[in-house]
């Protein structure tokens, strides 16, 4: 039987952090901090847990999991602090502003001896794990190419929000929902050899990027051609993964994405129109609570997460290669 651990503790209690806390997976929160200390006290009330100062938190007993979803100059400091006091983290993406603040937390992981998760729930999406069941059972042949666009529209005052602050977010778009495609990318392609591409602000009154057009090459010469954009005026996700024999499609990711789609096209001896497979996944969202559930395993078998530092320092040495192309500094 899984035994889950002692108990979660919850570092930022913004809509993330709310996510997080539904989603346990079974186990127990034990105490919230946040910048806000009426948010913690209000995350941490109906779960009878406590509310505190983050570094009370990362030292409590009763919290063997530290779960970071602050802004994102906080998370390495927070994920390292955690760390030194033996916990294990979840720690939401992008895990640090950039490669070299990331840099100190494998370097605190690695001397702590605990896991640490990074939060790439998209791949716990029923689409992309019915995708990855098909990519893993050899459906699509021989890997070609993927091509993936991402993007939102922003909101009324987006520009004066905390990820238009380059300090904070130590990125625009790009560090933001692009870390999410990076990741996603390399799942099917591998390790990108070869990066291209420009980040640019086109819309938005802000220091960082709003859209970011990358072209990553593996050293197969697979390559993902990818887009993300917060000025996409209708919310909208699509990754398409071609192989020599098939081509899969995922479309949405519910709510504003709209409903969550994979297509399986199987090209036929004759070639001419495919074979075509659809599934709709129309649920409410599971992937937060898968996510977190594969982390408790994780620690319960001493296991090294999937989606775990490398993941993340993969998809930060991609997006710092950008934006030094493109002339923007975290």
């Amino acid at each position: 039987m899984n035994t889950a651990p002692a108990g979660i503790g919850i570092v930022g209690c913004g809509l993330i952090g709310r996510k997080r806390a539904a989603a346990l997976a079974g186990a127990r929160l034990a105490a919230c901090a946040d910048a806000d200390a009426s948010r913690a006290r209000s995350l941490a009330a109906p779960a009878g847990a406590a509310a505190c100062d983050w570094r009370d938190l990362v030292r409590r007993e009763d919290v063997a999991v530290v779960v970071v979803a602050t802004t994102n100059d906080a998370l390495a400091e927070i994920s390292i602090a955690a760390l030194e006091a033996g916990k294990h983290v979840l720690v939401e993406k992008p895990a640090a502003r950039n490669v070299a603040e990331l840099d100190r937390v494998i370097a605190a992981a690695r001397a702590s001896g605990r896991l640490v998760r990074v939060g790439f729930n998209h791949r716990y999406h029923p689409a992309l794990r019915k995708a990855r069941e098909l990519f893993d059972a050899g459906a699509l042949g021989p890997m070609m190419f993927v091509r993936g666009r991402y993007g939102h529209g922003g909101r009324v005052g987006y520009e004066k929000e905390w990820r238009a602050d380059p300090a904070k977010s130590g990125g625009g778009e790009l560090i933001d929902q692009g870390v999410h495609l990076i990741d996603l990318a390399g799942c099917f392609l591998g390790d990108f050899t070869d990066v291209a591409g420009h980040a640019a602000t086109m819309f938005w009154k802000m220091p960082v990027d709003d859209n970011a057009f990358l072209t990553l090459r593996t050293a197969g010469g697979q390559t993902a051609f990818l887009h993300v954009s917060c000025t996409e005026w209708k919310n909208l996700f699509s990754l398409e993964i071609y192989g020599r024999d098939a081509k899969l499609h995922i479309d949405g990711l519910g709510g504003s994405y709209g409903v969550e789609r994979l297509a399986y096209y199987r090209m036929l001896p004759q070639m001419g129109p495919p074979e075509t497979t659809l599934w709709e996944y129309p649920g409410a969202d599971s992937s937060w609570a898968l996510e977190f559930a594969e982390f408790l395993e994780d620690i319960r078998l001493g296991r090294e997460p999937s989606a775990g530092l490398p993941a993340a320092r993969a998809a930060l040495k991609v997006v710092g290669r950008v934006y030094d192309m493109s002339g923007y500094g975290a």
